[in-house]
């Protein structure tokens, strides 16, 4: 018997009772659903992670405090007061770094802004006035702080869109007015234009104020929570990085082998480390999605076993015609196939348009630009997977068909 032979006759059986067969394929639909969701929301979140980080520009250059986190238990190194003043002096000294062309502290942390009995839990920047540059902010409304009130430490802020939304209201213009953060009142000078979540902080609900004001007034510190340093060029970015650790290690005393207290984090660092994250989650989710084309093998071997069993004259028959084991046992190996393979390819279909259904609701929910990425890798090992869970799952039923005497068989009722 040939090959098409027995594919047509496996076709045959698949399509002979077609409501049971749907019923058997929908452990490996929702299995191959479930990876293609995964895995096209993985890579979605994956491509948008990475527009933040190149929206801060190719040649920013983050310095944090502590080491470099290397387990969960590092993490609490990048709350210590290992940048100082003193750092900064350094830092903005062109003879240390000659690269340079801002040299920026940040400190931050999550603060209530008061109006009028309004209130708004909103996250504090304070820095200074290369802000707006380095992260390509502009002002809707007002002017950012100057130089001059960073050293006066002046209370002033500015807020962003939604700052001015959920306290203001629909007033038209809001500088000049007065807001309460840590019982102090910060005049407001500026808002910020409405940008959208499209870089790593979201400034439409955050404030930014002078960082000299932020450190005495609102958080009680005498350190840095960051440095943010902008090159002159991209290509200088290691001679940058360079320039950074002899500083700072010279500043801090550390010599030899010492470990820095520090660790320095360019574009492509944080390009490299997030994308590990984001691939690791994504290959997890999609390995916890996979349990259920296990589920859906073992129903399909079920299902074919019933099969069997209903089909004992139909294999006695055959073999009495001249079918050999071979046959019989290839025929039902197809038919399982089949089932998971059409399976597979429904899954594909449905997966893609729940993935493109929830990338669109995502894009408007979060308000960025998510995108519908189609992991035809993912598609591909979908199908093979589920053929050759079929295949697998299949070959003991077909194995129980083949061996099954054509006597007995023909005698079964």
């Amino acid at each position: 018997m040939t090959f098409k032979n027995s594919f047509k006759t496996a076709f045959k059986g698949v399509t002979a009772n077609k409501s049971r067969a749907a019923l058997t394929i929908l452990g490996i639909v929702i299995g191959v659903t479930a990876i293609i969701l995964v895995v096209a929301l993985g890579e979605g979140a994956h491509q948008l992670i990475l527009g933040q980080i190149q929206g801060l520009g190719s040649k920013t250059v983050f310095i944090a405090p502590g080491r470099q986190p290397t387990g969960p238990s590092d993490f609490a190194q990048l709350f210590s007061d290992a940048l100082k003043e003193r750092d900064f002096v350094l830092l903005e000294r062109k003879d240390n770094m000659p690269y340079a062309a801002q040299v920026m502290p940040i400190v931050f942390g999550g603060e209530t802004a008061t109006y009028a009995g309004d209130t708004y839990r909103t996250t504090v920047f304070g820095s200074s006035a290369p802000i707006a540059d380095v992260f390509d902010i502009t002002a809707a409304e007002g002017e950012f702080f100057t130089d001059d009130d960073v050293r006066s430490r002046a209370e002033v802020v500015v807020i962003g869109a939604k700052v001015k939304d959920e306290l203001f209201g629909s007033a038209s213009s809001v500088v000049g007015e007065k807001i309460k953060i840590k019982d102090r009142n910060f005049k407001v000078i500026g808002v910020l234009a409405k940008k959208g979540q499209s870089s790593v902080f979201d400034f439409d609900s955050a404030v930014l104020v002078p960082y000299t004001a932020a450190q005495q007034y609102i958080f009680g510190i005498k350190y840095f929570h960051r440095f943010v340093i902008e090159a002159t060029s991209e290509e200088l970015i290691p001679q940058i990085v360079e320039d950074i650790k002899m500083t700072l290690r010279d500043s801090h005393r550390i010599s030899g082998t010492m470990k820095d207290d520090f660790f320095i984090e360019t574009q492509v660092d944080m390009v490299e480390r997030l994308g590990v994250i984001t691939s690791v989650l994504t290959l997890f989710l999609g390995a916890v999605a996979a349990i259920s084309l296990v589920v859906g093998g073992i129903g399909i071997m079920n299902i074919m076993l019933v099969s069997v069993t209903e089909r004992t004259r139909e294999i006695g028959l055959r073999k009495a015609v001249g079918a050999t084991n071979k046959d019989i046992l290839l025929q039902f190996v197809l038919e399982a196939v089949l089932l998971t393979a059409i399976g597979g390819i429904v899954g594909i279909v449905l997966g893609a348009a729940l993935s493109f259904g929830a990338s669109i609701i995502l894009s408007r929910m979060v308000a960025m630009g998510w995108e519908f990425t189609f992991p035809l890798s993912a598609a591909l090992l979908g199908v093979g997977v589920s053929a050759g869970i079929g295949l697998i799952f299949g070959l003991y039923p077909a194995r129980q068909a083949s061996r099954k005497s054509p006597i007995e068989a023909l005698r079964y009722e």
